[in-house]
């Protein structure tokens, strides 16, 4: 398709699937981004919303982001990467507004000590960054556990990602899934 606005401004659109051909360069339209994380749950066939919001780069918090999306914080799960004293690696979600326990993460992994791996080694590990971490795709699966009031709730909502968005989805859908187990994590 070709198109003029004015005498002097010409532009030639060639839609290919989410490819816009825009004066030679290749720019990719997203209304909502496809992340890995929603890629897999559309491969399961597993039920989810998305839901999206502005991300203040100086508050990436969880209870930031649950309060623009409406959601109550009980219902809005971080996700924390953790790493014991054996060297294991375990993936704990927790409601926003709570505060993980450390000791009994430690003792539901049985490990003898516990401490969240470094921000700047997320990405490495995980493929995601902070405020973007989902539990759902991450490089490697690592033994989950989401905080026992998830249970609580018909849906709740976790990281699809990436920053600014989160997938709602029945509990007991993610748990099954990523193969996570409850527990009591928070303090």
């Amino acid at each position: 398709m070709s198109q003029s606005i004015g005498p002097k401004v010409r532009f030639i659109i060639s839609i290919d699937s989410t490819k816009i051909v825009f004066r030679g360069i290749l720019r990719y339209i997203n209304a909502m981004q496809k992340t890995n994380a929603i890629r897999l749950l559309d491969a399961a066939g597993i039920p989810y919303t998305t839901a999206e919001y502005e991300v203040d780069e100086n508050d990436l918090s969880g209870t930031h982001a649950a309060a623009l999306l409406g959601i109550p914080p009980e219902q809005v799960f971080k996700t924390l990467v953790l790493q014991g004293s054996s060297g294991a690696y375990i993936v704990c979600c927790i409601p926003v507004a709570e505060a993980l326990d450390l000791k009994k993460a430690a003792r539901i992994c049985g490990e003898k000590n516990i401490d969240l791996i470094p921000v700047k080694n997320l990405p490495a590990l995980t493929g995601y960054i902070r405020g973007g971490c989902s539990p759902i795709g991450m490089k490697k699966e690592f033994p989950t556990y989401i905080d026992e009031t998830a249970e609580l709730f018909d849906t709740i909502g976790v990281s699809a990602g990436v920053r600014g968005c989160q997938v709602i989805l029945a509990p007991g859908d993610l748990l099954a899934f990523i193969s996570a187990k409850t527990a009591d994590l928070t303090v």
